[in-house]
């Protein structure tokens, strides 16, 4: 996916392009702290944190946290300096700001979704793993995302990736951002985890470290920010992602559930697990070999707060989505949106990267990702300004 000089296109609001009479985006932190920070739509992305050329906005990956703050005191939290001169980055990063699905839609595909696309505008769904033992082992599911990322870089569409490690030693299983730039450290960060990592903020370092063709891998939230970027014409800072990898999420939860619940009910110490998966159930694995399963009602508690809101389920304006609700644990659900995932994809199969089946050989799948997806478009307000006026429906 290329950055491309197209002008973004929308009927309302104070950015409103029309023939002839193209006016500036003049919206700023201002807006976005009325309009997304303060009314809950925020997701906790930090496309804005990246995107700020003055370094005036914060972050912090902590319990009831993972939302963007302003860092300078002189108009208060509410308000930015730089934006009351003209700086208008945050909100030209922000995938929940305004008409953001339909602007990224547009970039993408060329028209926006219709209603009965309830996961978004796609190519193909496939059922996928990775041909290697090694790396199916340790990814999750089929394996298919460390098997993208490695043949992505061997074959030079990326030099790195923003991706997610557990901290220290992995025994916190605390989510952080990261940059993963050879299989070793691809590999590192396989597996799931179902507290929040903002991969974006991994881009500062990317770049320190010299890369310039990145792809990113995360959520709905997150695999947004580049064509939001790219269709609010950003600049410099929307470049370097090349390839977009996104995970079918649901929700993710607060870091205190491993405490609160997991081991203070359950008895079960985080660093004493091994791996965790979602399957209709919290499945997680100790290191004495015993598994356990949470019913995942007892989990909503600790929904992350930025999820709440969240209507991307599917990641809809990634170039390949992922995720793991088939009814096997061994093949990975993988729904090729554009053009690139295409090409991608179709190399991959065609060298023996992995192995690919039709997504109709699991329809139990493919309609729980629709239903989910429906569910969570339900989550998004009425209130919200320019409010997407295109619901979905079941697809016949």
């Amino acid at each position: 996916m290329a950055v491309t000089d197209q002008d973004p296109v929308t009927d309302e609001g104070p950015y409103a392009l029309s023939a002839g009479n193209k006016e500036r985006w003049q919206l700023q932190w201002k807006e976005l702290y009325d309009e997304v920070i303060t009314t809950g739509l925020c997701t906790g992305c930090a496309g804005c944190v990246i995107s700020c050329p003055h370094d005036v906005i914060g972050y912090e990956h902590a319990p009831g946290a993972y939302k963007p703050f302003h860092l300078e005191e002189e108009l208060g939290l509410d308000d930015c300096i730089h934006g009351q001169k003209g700086c208008t980055s945050c909100t030209r990063a922000c995938p929940r700001f305004r008409a953001w699905e339909p602007m990224a839609d547009e970039h993408l595909f060329a028209r926006v979704r219709r209603a009965d696309e309830p996961s978004g505008i796609y190519q193909d769904v496939l059922l996928t793993r990775a041909s290697d033992d090694m790396v199916h082992e340790m990814g999750q599911d089929g394996g298919f995302v460390s098997a993208l990322l490695i043949w992505a870089l061997k074959k030079g569409y990326i030099d790195a990736a923003l991706t997610s490690y557990l901290e220290g030693d992995g025994s916190s299983w605390k989510a952080v951002p990261g940059v993963a730039a050879t299989k070793e450290e691809i590999l590192k960060g396989a597996g799931s985890r179902y507290t929040y990592s903002a991969n974006t903020l991994a881009l500062p370092e990317a770049i320190e470290r010299g890369f310039s063709k990145l792809a990113l891998v995360g959520m709905g939230c997150q695999s947004s920010v580049p064509p939001i970027m790219w269709s609010r014409k950003i600049g410099k800072v929307g470049k370097p992602f090349i390839l977009n990898i996104g995970l079918l999420c649901s929700k993710s939860f607060d870091d205190s559930i491993f405490d609160e619940l997991f081991l203070t009910k359950y008895g079960l110490p985080r660093e004493e697990m091994t791996k965790m998966n979602i399957k209709g159930v919290f499945q997680i694995w100790m290191k004495d070999g015993s598994y356990h399963e949470i019913n995942l009602k007892e989990c909503h508690a600790w929904t992350r707060d930025g999820c709440h809101l969240c209507p991307d389920f599917a990641a809809e304006h990634a170039d390949i989505s992922t995720g793991g609700i088939g009814e096997s644990n061994d093949w990975t659900l993988t729904v090729v949106r554009t053009d690139l995932g295409r090409e991608i994809i179709s190399r991959m199969i065609g060298d023996g990267t992995i192995v690919a089946r039709p997504g109709d050989e699991d329809l139990g799948a493919v309609a729980l990702m629709h239903k989910l997806a429906m569910k969570s478009r339900d989550r998004w307000p009425t209130t919200a300004v320019d409010f997407p006026k295109n619901r979905a429906t079941q697809p016949a």
